[in-house]
Formats: C-alpha cells, sequence, structure tokens
C-alpha cells in the first residue's frame, strides 16, 4: 500500500470539526489502498479547546499514529488573561474583552506569527524526518488550521524530494475574527508573506468550497490549476444507532456547534418575537455549543428568554443525538467580510438528518448553493425576518420526527458522504 504521512495538530482526543474530517478520511483510505500514518501532537503538550474521546472510535486499530512534543505558548495567556480557557471560534468563549484582554490579542497577533501552536513545529519536523526516512514516504499532507502546521509541510519539502498536500480548511488572513487581533502592517505583511509561500510551495493545494478557491488563487500566481476542492460531509456510520427524544411537546428549533458575537442572530429574533402566540409557546431554540452572553442578552431583551435553551459542548456522538431530536435546524453564517465561501461543516450533517434547514447568511454563498440544490431548506438574509418567521411556521406546520434511512437519501446529499469524498482524495493524492 502506498503510505502517506498527515500531520495534523488536532486528532483526538481533542474534539472539534478539524479533527472529524481527518479521522473520517483516514477511516475510508485504507480500502482504497492508501495507508495514513498519522503525525500530531502528544496531547500531553497540547492545547486543546474541546476534548471529545468518542472520536477514537472511528480510528481504524491498524491507524499507525505518532506524536511530537511542544512548546505550550498558550500557558502565557492562561497565568495572564481574565480568559482562562483557550480561546477559539473566533473568540466565541471569551467572556471578557477589556484594555488587558485587548493587549493580549495584539502580542498574540503581532508577536506570535502564524499562531501559538507554533511551539509544535520543531519537534514534528524532527520526528516528521525519522519518518519520512524510516517509513519511505513520498507523500505528506498537512492540514490546518492551525496554519502553522502548513510550516512543517514547507519545511520538509524543501528538504525532501516528496510531495505535498496542503489541506487548509478556513482562510488564513482573511479568516472573519483576523482583525480581532490588532495585527500591525508589518505583522499582515509577515502573514501574508508565509501564507503565499505555502500557496506557492505545495504541490497541490485542497480546501473546503469553490469561494475558498477563488480567494486562495488571488495569493499567487499560476495556484488556481493546483487548489481542489474537497468540502466537509456526513458518515452514514455515526448514524446507524442514533438514540431521539420524541417526548417532547415543544419544537426544537436547534444550531449545532460554536457560534460567536460576529452571528447576527438579530432577524431570527425579530422574527420569533412576531411569531403567534400560540406557536411561539411551543417553540425552543436550542444552542448545542458555545454562545457568547450578548446573544443571550438579545433573547433576554426580546422577552424570548424562555425560548432559549443552552447546553453548552457536548461529544460529537451527543450532538447528532441532540440534532436528530430538533424538528428543524438552524445554520448562521458569520455576517463578516468574504463570508461566501464559509462552508461550516455542520452543514452536511444537518443534510443527512433530513431535517428541515433554516440558513441564516448569505443568499449568494456556498452554503445556501447547497441548501437550494437538496431541496433541503430555507435561505434568508440576516435581516429578512418575514421570510425566516413564514419559514418557521411552515416548519412546525410538518413536523416530523424521523430516523433518516442511508437509502432515503438523494444523490445530491450522497454526494457529501465522507465515503465518496475520500475517493476525491484519493484522486488527489494519484495526480501527484
Amino acid at each position: 500500500m502506498k503510505k502517506v504521512l498527515i500531520i495534523t495538530y488536532y486528532w483526538p482526543p481533542s474534539g472539534g470539526a478539524g479533527v472529524q474530517r481527518w479521522i473520517k478520511f483516514v477511516k475510508y483510505l485504507p480500502a482504497l489502498g492508501i495507508e495514513p500514518l498519522i503525525l500530531t501532537v502528544h496531547p500531553n503538550y497540547a492545547t486543546y479547546p474541546q476534548i471529545d474521546l468518542t472520536l477514537e472510535n472511528d480510528i481504524p486499530k491498524s491507524t499507525k499514529i505518532f506524536y511530537a512534543k511542544s512548546v505550550d505558548l498558550y500557558s502565557f495567556y492562561k497565568k495572564v488573561s481574565s480568559n482562562k480557557e483557550v480561546p477559539y471560534g473566533g473568540f466565541a468563549n471569551t467572556k471578557k474583552n477589556n484594555l488587558k484582554e485587548k493587549i493580549i490579542r495584539f502580542i498574540r497577533g503581532n508577536f506570535i506569527i502564524p499562531d501559538p501552536r507554533k511551539g509544535w513545529n520543531k519537534y514534528a519536523v524532527a520526528k516528521a524526518r525519522e519518518l519520512i526516512r524510516s517509513h519511505q514516504i513520498d507523500t505528506i499532507i498537512t492540514t490546518s488550521p492551525p496554519h502553522s502546521t502548513q510550516l512543517i509541510g514547507l519545511r520538509l519539502k524543501r528538504e525532501f524530494d516528496i510531495k505535498w498536500i496542503a489541506d487548509l480548511r478556513d482562510p488564513w488572513t482573511d479568516i472573519y475574527y483576523f482583525r480581532q487581533m490588532y495585527p500591525t502592517p508589518i505583522a499582515m505583511q509577515i502573514h501574508k508573506n508565509l501564507e503565499k509561500k505555502v500557496l506557492v510551495g505545495a504541490d497541490k493545494i485542497i480546501t473546503v468550497s469553490e469561494s475558498l478557491k477563488k480567494l486562495f488563487a488571488q495569493k499567487a500566481d499560476n495556484v488556481l490549476g493546483k487548489i481542489e476542492v474537497i468540502s466537509n460531509g456526513f458518515d452514514a456510520d455515526d448514524f446507524k444507532h442514533v438514540e431521539i427524544n420524541s417526548e417532547s411537546d415543544f419544537f426544537f428549533i436547534s444550531y449545532v456547534g460554536t457560534i460567536s458575537e460576529k452571528y447576527d442572530v438579530s432577524g431570527l429574533i425579530q422574527a420569533l418575537s412576531e411569531l403567534p402566540e400560540d406557536i411561539r409557546a411551543k417553540i425552543k431554540v436550542r444552542f448545542i455549543g458555545r454562545i457568547p452572553s450578548n446573544i443571550i442578552e438579545e433573547f433576554d431583551r426580546a422577552g424570548l428568554n424562555k425560548l432559549l435553551e443552552v447546553t453548552g459542548y457536548v461529544p460529537h456522538a451527543k450532538a447528532i443525538e441532540f440534532q436528530f431530536s430538533s424538528d428543524a435546524l438552524l445554520l448562521v453564517i458569520p455576517d463578516v467580510k468574504n463570508n461566501e465561501g464559509i462552508l461550516t461543516g455542520k452543514i452536511f450533517e444537518y443534510l443527512a438528518s433530513q431535517k428541515p434547514i433554516l440558513l441564516v447568511g448569505p443568499e449568494n454563498g456556498d452554503a445556501a448553493r447547497i441548501i437550494r440544490e437538496t431541496k433541503s431548506g430555507l435561505v434568508c438574509d440576516y435581516k429578512n425576518h418575514l421570510k425566516m418567521k413564514d419559514g418557521i411556521i411552515r416548519f412546525f406546520q410538518s413536523k416530523q420526527l424521523t430516523i433518516p434511512e442511508k437509502n432515503k437519501l438523494s444523490d445530491e446529499v450522497m454526494m457529501y458522504t465522507r465515503e465518496n469524498l475520500t475517493k476525491e482524495l484519493l484522486t488527489v493524492i494519484n495526480s501527484l
């Protein structure tokens, strides 16, 4: 079998969408003739924003996993910040943003470039050298964020006669919270130079949406032809033993995942406020994950606190149970520049649930296009509360609670199974 070294900071026990993307690739690659070897940070030295031990169940027993230690640059943050958790999701879990926090963010954005997880790079490069030689590796894949991981690939490409695939799941200098770290023009230029070196140096680039492909193609000359789109997806195996609770009299509209202050839900709140009283009394809006205080306050000011239910972060398997126990699913795209290319991984599991989806975001975005192509819900601009209200009423009146079966999914949805997407990855690997 052809051996491919996958270099990723996030790996179980870490949780999150980025972990799921590569676990699923690793799950299906061996059946396609590829032996994946994993190089990741040792958990004793890692800084994970989320922990999900259940994800380990998806890793094939035969998978070879190798570890490198790291210098934890977030230890400084924990000592001096009033927010003791590792920031993530556009600082969604930041409770205070006072002058002290702004100074910390400034230091992070201007003196720890490209990100605090660069403390892993030196050790990861040393371990990767050893693995490339001992296992006769000729292809490596680096996946980010953290984008510092791409610099490992850049270094190894210069040292070895190998092929390098760079998987960029999110924008780099265009990520919606980048400006929240107050980068100076000098720091911004350093970031852009590193980003360009990665784009030029990689043999192939993978990203998750067509809009991101166009965005990265603008960063350097002659890179468009080597950028491939492989979206995130869903694994039908995750839904085989879903347990759902159908006892509630309420109509649950659920958002699964992290949400930050950049997510505009003002139109949704107005739509909920204008619902007929008999319907509104039976609605629950459930956030399964982190939610910033300003959104909770918006619900309170609108007198809708009784509608709001917040569970906090839960393991992936439990999140799926919540999802399938819901009557409709909420998908909000951050209201930021270049948000047309934001294609969050949760949309594909939403599709597999066969629950109606209410998308709040750009009507010309990649997520909106998928909702329309799969006929899976309603797309609304942030301020179009009337359309949201009408959509919620329609969803409410056609309430269903079913566990989907694989053979019931449309061909348009089946395109996004993890198994099919891994075949796309195989095509990229074989093209080198």
